[in-house]
């Protein structure tokens, strides 16, 4: 029965610890570049995009696909080091305790 409540109380303070953690992420704010910092996108630790900036010269009609590509560029740039983020944090919560395939925390 100790070694149950024991338990509880990890999985409590986890639960806890992972509030924190989203809190945090939603607080956190990531940039990404594209085009040498022409285009520039800011995402919170979760991914929600906050801002995105794009340098005038960039706005002319004949070069829509070349701005379109710079814009998903920097989206990705900033993805990679939300993500990279994101993991960073998740496994000071777990402890670096390895989670089930596909199981997912929030």
């Amino acid at each position: 029965m100790k070694d149950l409540m024991g338990m509880m109380n990890q999985v409590k303070q986890m639960q806890e610890r992972m509030q924190q953690m989203q809190e945090e992420l939603s607080e956190m704010a990531v940039e990404g570049h594209s085009g040498g910092g022409m285009v520039k996108v800011v995402m919170n630790g979760k991914s929600e995009m906050q801002k995105i900036t794009i340098d005038p010269s960039l706005m002319k009609a004949d070069e829509v696909e070349i701005l379109e590509d710079l814009v998903l560029a920097a989206i990705n740039d900033a993805k990679s080091k939300s993500d990279a983020s994101m993991q960073e944090k998740m496994q000071s919560v777990t402890g670096g305790m390895p989670l089930p395939p596909g199981m997912k925390l929030f």
